[in-house]
């Protein structure tokens, strides 16, 4: 049976993160969607995504496959459930499509020829951008159970101030010196071959994946993820990373996320409140114009390949597209489109061939390649965002 992670209904919504990835590869919680089927179901997953990102990303189908839902979360409940499911059947949680299982698989399925299963539970979804952010405690604690279970932390030196320490866990090749964790209201996570430098402050649930970097003197509040090959320092607060992305400095950042390849520069900070304590509008790319949010606190969402320079502000809910270059004094607008290239005083386009150029460099200091696939993405990205740009 091949097992593969279809987009769903809210991939519009998700953007700009689902510019350049299908929605099963977000990461929420330590791991990404994918990899938490993966974990569970112990078999590979391969996507079924948007056409300009399936070179990067591949479909892998045979004669019985069964497709699950991108932006929903797998628990113990639901895989036992999408287990039993035969050729010809689909699982539903009221209206919401969690799961089907096909012998042939089609971009448009004809779901009303599959017989109907009902499933009693609601499964955590992320329906939008801030879902990210605002979901990640919960799918912190289900992924730090789905990795440890049944593990034994790799030894946490005696330099360090834990508070309980039955909640933190080391992976082999984690170093951590000198810092304070406190797992009190959430695990605390160290991926292989990271490390949290001397002088730390971390407050669970905090997940640092695998090669990340913690700085000195940094200030951690839960619930926050930095990803693979990410790096932070400063002030952060419940915020989501999704790897090979530097907050490298001093500056606060919370309530946000930040794609991969993202670097924030020194000095630079976001709101997450408003001064009137009213609840935040955020950005639509599915509906165009700025909704509510519900939320009292949300900061900034940057898409991949973005950066800001020194001493760079952000405003109360903020969305930043895809390869933007922030960097003029002044607070830049609330939305941002792709390929922006400037800040408070205006922009001009950034042109894909110039972003090529740092994406190559920043990829090369990671040891990565920025392939002729990444390319196509961003060109597609470039070309689907132009209508948003008036410059």
């Amino acid at each position: 049976m091949h097992c593969i992670v279809f987009d769903g209904d809210r991939r519009s919504a998700l953007l700009p993160f689902t510019f350049t990835r299908p929605v099963g590869d977000i990461r929420i919680g330590i791991l990404t969607i994918r990899e938490k089927w993966e974990g569970y179901l112990k078999a590979s997953v391969s996507f079924l995504t948007e056409g300009y990102l399936s070179g990067k990303f591949p479909l892998v189908s045979g004669d019985d496959n069964l497709l699950l839902h991108g932006s929903v979360l797998p628990d113990p409940q639901l895989v036992a459930a999408v287990q039993q499911l035969q050729p010809g059947q689909a699982l539903y949680s009221g209206e919401l499509l969690l799961a089907y299982r096909v012998r042939e698989v089609a971009a448009s399925p004809d779901l009303s020829a599959l017989a109907r299963v009902d499933y009693p539970e609601k499964p955590l979804q992320i329906r939008n951008t801030w879902d990210i952010f605002s979901l990640n405690g919960e799918a912190l604690e289900a992924d730090f159970e789905l990795l440890t279970r049944g593990r034994k932390s790799a030894p946490i030196s005696g330099t360090n101030r834990l508070i309980a320490p039955e909640r933190i866990f080391l992976e082999a090749g984690a170093k951590v010196e000198h810092s304070i964790l406190n797992a009190t209201e959430g695990p605390i996570y160290i991926g292989r071959n990271a490390e949290v430098m001397e002088g730390n402050m971390i407050r669970g649930g905090f997940a640092l994946c695998d090669h990340g970097v913690v700085k000195m003197g940094a200030k951690i509040y839960g619930p926050t993820t930095v990803g693979p090959y990410g790096k932070v320092c400063g002030e952060v607060s419940n915020t989501v990373i999704f790897g090979y992305s530097s907050k490298g400095h001093d500056g606060y950042l919370g309530n946000s996320v930040l794609g991969e390849w993202c670097n924030i520069g020194a000095d630079s900070n976001n709101s997450n409140l408003k001064n009137n304590y009213a609840k935040v509008r955020l950005w639509s790319y599915e509906t165009e114009r700025f909704e509510p949010t519900g939320l009292q606190f949300c900061g900034l969402m940057m898409g991949d390949h973005s950066k800001t320079a020194i001493n760079t502000m952000f405003n109360t809910g903020t969305v930043i597209g895809v390869s933007c270059n922030i960097y003029t004094p002044g607070f830049p607008r609330n939305f941002v489109p792709s390929f922006s290239w400037g800040g408070a005083s205006g922009f001009s386009a950034y042109l894909p061939e110039k972003s090529f150029e740092a994406a190559e460099v920043m990829m090369a200091r990671r040891g990565a390649v920025f392939t002729d696939q990444d390319a196509r993405i961003l060109k597609q990205v470039y070309e689907d965002t132009r209508k948003y740009r008036k410059y």
